[in-house]
């Protein structure tokens, strides 16, 4: 089975969304961190593009207060499956984030400790 590419630009998006910062904003401190330009459309490009540089990936994730590798290796998808062949008919979202493992509780305690 080929290894499916994680869209590294679309988990930019998804974790800027999370931790409510509009693209402006991410650009702005962007441009504060690196002798770049960066502004809001420069951000949206770049959250279309499958494969990112290892150098901007880090910038980002700085900004995000999140490691390089949750950008690099998320998949929606995969974690969708993996919630959904979880429950059964008798179980709830509310118990698999108390009982087991909630990702965006655990990305949003990074994100605070930082």
């Amino acid at each position: 089975m080929a290894e499916k590419k994680v869209h590294q630009g679309r988990n930019i998006k998804r974790f800027r969304e999370m931790l409510g910062i509009k693209q402006e904003a991410l650009a702005w401190e962007l441009e504060e961190r690196s002798s770049g330009e960066w502004n809001q459309q420069k951000i949206s490009l770049l959250e279309q593009r499958e494969t990112i540089e290892d150098n901007i990936l880090k910038q980002i994730a700085e900004v995000l207060k999140l490691p390089v590798e949750a950008i690099q290796n998320f998949d929606e998808e995969e974690a969708v499956n993996i919630i959904a062949n979880t429950f059964t008919n008798n179980d709830s979202a509310i118990g698999f984030v108390i009982n087991n493992y909630n990702p965006v509780e655990k990305i949003m305690q990074i994100h605070d400790a930082v």
